[in-house]
């Protein structure tokens, strides 16, 4: 008996054994290729890097220079491009466990890869080519660097693979998982609490004229009063931009970009200048995952980029059979599309395999909870043009040449702003705005079985909101309505578009005080606006009166050390920047204030915020009262380059500090806010300058690379270090030179 069991309990922990090791190792050749892509072509590249390690990208054709972008943005970043590669496979998962999972199942939702094979073939052969060779580059620095791979059978990639990034990441800008996340999870779709709607204010308050303080309804935002889950704790990624005329600067065409993206990951920026015989020349910086910038400057003209809000996304209702594998559309009933996925779900030493299902309809992907079945239909889906757009914007010569192919409507959102050579300022709200028929309630659930409500690509270009060349001489935006934008009496006035567009209405604090600042100042020079890029005020609207109203509301008689905060909080001085006495503490209360409003939901409990902030600074530094500096900072490390530097800025200041992690010292480490700032002026009769900054450096993910962190210095003391974009001057800075070639 005993030998049986023994026999048994053997061959069991076999099983088990088996049952490891396949969990272990099923899935690299699960994923494995019949056949591995082949490079095309030879491809050599020049890699200058100048004295912060910078990479300037030199060579004959634009495939080669992308080849050598690939190259250079691994060495820096290896880390980050194999996730992008991951997610461009559906394979996240396999790395990033239950997070990385939900990116693959919306991979497979939105059917990025079927988009790419549907659109890539089709696209202009030099587009393509620039994919394949960045492609190729990725390939090649794996195959260099074997102890680096983080997932078996990653790599080799192509194009096609690199286009399916683009079409899975791209939706989320505008904020298509605030629609799908509450559905996957079985959320109901329609807040609990109605957005706040602002209230017009005297022009003292917030220095927009009552006129242009835009009202919201409440149906007009509850499809973008969802939690982000994806998202920066529930604050949408920002930006700021400014664009000056010469009239207005006294002198240059001022083009100031000024992005807000997480500073570690798949979308931070990672800063290059590249240059090919072909005439491709641009200095500014991408995501991982791209062959060419996304924002930036050539030798004639410039633009930068700010996320806007658009109504992009419709849900439709479906009328469903009773065994749910039919839909109802007019008098048909069509097949409700069922595919079954593997997601692989990364648990400690073993990677399962979990099933899941996505199903599609005509109007889009479908979402079955325990509410029904919604279809959900977005502006830009099924669309890959956007890779051919970007590379063309990086070489267009003129403002006319530049626009035509922003008209295109490939690329589905941002704001652009734009600067030239020749003293010309543009704004253009670009957004492949879905061309809806006047009359249904678009901002609600609509019937799926009306075939009518499917609209069909996007409204003409000519309908968006435009400015070129105001009479202001000035053009800003900081993530608002763009019907403020150019100052009193150069802005667009809302009554002139229509309301099906789905154009957003709200205002931020930095777009409060842009305007303000920037409607009195006499002439916007380069003094002039740093001081405004750098601003760190916040104007008496939006969220502050609510959070002060609710202050003064509270019976605090029970709590002297609550009462002593409070008063502390009203005698502060609106600014973040560490040197009030009640700085630090306003930075712990306002956040939370702003991103309720922002996601149009409910305001958090005052006693509860003010008790959780005197907590933590009572905890962590004694006091009520400490220096902001001594709160908030820049750190990166650990390792040999590390820092830990005192910030200032706050959430939705000029100057940004958005989210940050609340460290085990107590202290707020700032991950995403200010990040690639880039400016850049065109001087009469002068070739085009610009200068610039990241948070850290250039060796993004390299903590021994002296340029790890080698521009955090200069960020926190708001310098910014010269762009090298002429080779002569490149090469008198080049702290190293190399060939690199896939020549074997």
């Amino acid at each position: 008996m005993t030998r049986s069991l023994g026999r048994i309990g053997f061959a069991l922990l076999i099983v088990l054994l088996a049952a490891f090791v396949a969990l272990a190792t099923w899935e690299p050749f699960w994923a494995e290729r019949d056949v591995a892509p082949s490079p095309a072509r030879i491809y050599s590249a020049e890699i200058v890097r100048d004295e912060f390690g910078v990479p300037h990208i030199y060579g004959k054709t634009d495939a080669d220079v992308a080849y050598g972008v690939a190259i250079a943005h691994a060495e820096d970043d290896f880390f980050n491009l194999q996730d992008v590669a991951a997610m461009s496979r559906g394979r996240y998962g396999a790395i990033a466990g239950a997070d990385g999972a939900a990116v693959d199942f919306a991979y497979h939702l939105l059917d990025a890869r079927g988009t790419a094979e549907r659109h890539y073939p089709n696209l202009p052969a030099d587009t393509r080519a620039l994919f394949e060779a960045y492609a190729t580059g990725l390939n090649d620095f794996a195959a260099a660097h074997p102890d680096e791979l983080k997932l078996a059978n990653l790599f080799p990639i192509d194009g096609m693979d690199v286009a399916a990034g683009f079409a899975l990441r791209q939706p989320f800008f505008f904020g298509l998982n605030s629609v799908i996340g509450p559905m996957v999870a079985n959320e109901p779709l329609r807040p609990e609490y109605g957005p706040a709607i602002p209230q017009a204010r005297e022009p003292e308050d917030d220095g927009i004229p009552p006129a242009r303080v835009i009202r919201e309804e409440p149906e007009q935002a509850s499809k973008r009063a969802f939690p982000l889950p994806w998202s920066e704790d529930g604050a949408l990624s920002g930006s700021n931009a400014f664009v000056v005329a010469p009239e207005k600067s006294g002198g240059p065409t001022i083009l100031v970009s000024n992005s807000h993206q997480p500073w570690r990951g798949g979308v931070a920026w990672y800063e290059l200048v590249v240059e090919s015989g072909e005439g491709w020349h641009y200095a500014g910086a991408n995501f991982p995952g791209s062959p060419f910038p996304f924002l930036g400057h050539n030798e004639d003209l410039g633009w930068t980029n700010t996320v806007n809000r658009p109504d992009m996304v419709d849900v439709y209702k479906l009328v469903l059979n009773e065994d749910g594998t039919k839909y109802r559309l007019g008098d048909r009933w069509l097949d409700l599309e069922e595919r079954t996925v593997t997601l692989p779900v990364k648990m400690g030493p073993v990677v399962l395999p979990i099933r899941r299902t996505v199903h599609r309809s005509v109007h889009g992907p479908v979402i079955v909870n325990d509410s029904g079945a919604y279809a959900v239909r977005y502006g830009g889906m099924d669309n890959l043009g956007q890779l051919d757009a970007y590379y063309r914007l990086n070489k267009a010569e003129t403002f006319a040449e530049w626009e035509d192919i922003l008209a295109r409507m490939d690329i589905p959102s941002t704001n652009f702003l734009y600067g030239d050579r020749e003293g010309n300022i543009a704004y253009i709200y670009n957004a492949a705005l879905p061309d809806r028929p006047a009359g249904p309630d678009w901002r609600g659930i609509l019937p799926g079985d009306d075939p009518r409500l499917i609209w069909s690509g996007p409204v003409e270009y000519s309908e968006l909101p435009r400015y070129f060349n105001p009479a202001s001489g000035w053009l800003y935006n900081a993530n608002n309505t763009p019907y403020t934008a150019a100052g009193p009496g150069s802005d667009l006035n809302p009554d002139d578009f229509a309301p099906e567009l789905g154009i957003e209405l709200e205002q931020t604090n930095r777009s409060r005080r842009s305007w303000k600042l920037m409607s009195e100042a006499d002439r916007l020079d380069r003094e002039t606006l740093e001081a405004i890029k750098y601003d760190t005020g916040y104007e008496m609207a939006g969220y502050l009166p609510g959070m002060y109203e609710k202050l003064r509301a509270l019976d605090l008689s029970d709590d002297p050390e609550l009462a002593r905060a409070r008063a502390l909080l009203f005698t502060w001085d609106r600014t973040a920047d560490n040197i009030g006495r009640a700085d630090a503490l306003a930075l712990l209360m306002v956040r939370d204030f702003m991103s309720a409003e922002y996601q149009n939901g409910p305001p958090p409990d005052p006693r509860e915020e003010l008790r959780e902030a005197v907590d933590h600074l009572m905890t962590h530094f004694g006091r009520i009262d400490p220096p902001m500096s001594r709160l908030l900072r820049l750190r990166q490390g650990p390792g040999p380059y590390s820092v830990d530097l005192p910030l200032d800025g706050g959430s939705d200041t000029l100057r940004a500090s958005t989210t940050w992690d609340v460290t085990e010292d107590g202290r707020l480490a700032v991950r995403h806010g200010d990040s690639f700032i880039q400016w850049v002026e065109w001087e009469p009769g002068t070739r085009v300058s610009s200068r610039s900054i990241q948070p850290f450096g250039a060796a993004t993910n390299r903590p021994n690379n002296p340029h790890f962190t080698d521009q955090a210095t200069l960020f926190v003391q708001h310098r910014l270090k010269p762009v090298h974009f002429w080779r002569e001057d490149v090469l008198a800075h080049a702290a190293s030179r190399k060939r690199v070639t896939n020549a074997r």
